[in-house]
């Protein structure tokens, strides 16, 4: 028992393993936050822009230059 405790603990076999799954725990964690405060940023400009729109006040204007539509 005490012989494969020594070799248990010399040995380094999946420690690479460990690394790359900590590291892709990392960047999945960034990725997830990043997603997050963008999406909220991106849903308060598009309601800051749909507010915008509604506020504006819009005309409509003739072909003509807004005459009164007479003929001559």
């Amino acid at each position: 028992m005490i012989d494969f405790l020594k070799t248990f603990r010399k040995d380094e076999d999946g420690a690479v393993t460990v690394d790359w799954v900590v590291l892709t725990a990392a960047v999945v964690g960034l990725a997830v936050a990043a997603f997050s405060t963008i999406n909220t940023n991106a849903k308060t400009l598009t309601g800051e822009i749909g507010t915008s729109i509604s506020n504006s006040n819009t005309t409509l204007q003739g072909i003509n230059g807004g005459g009164d539509g007479g003929d001559g």
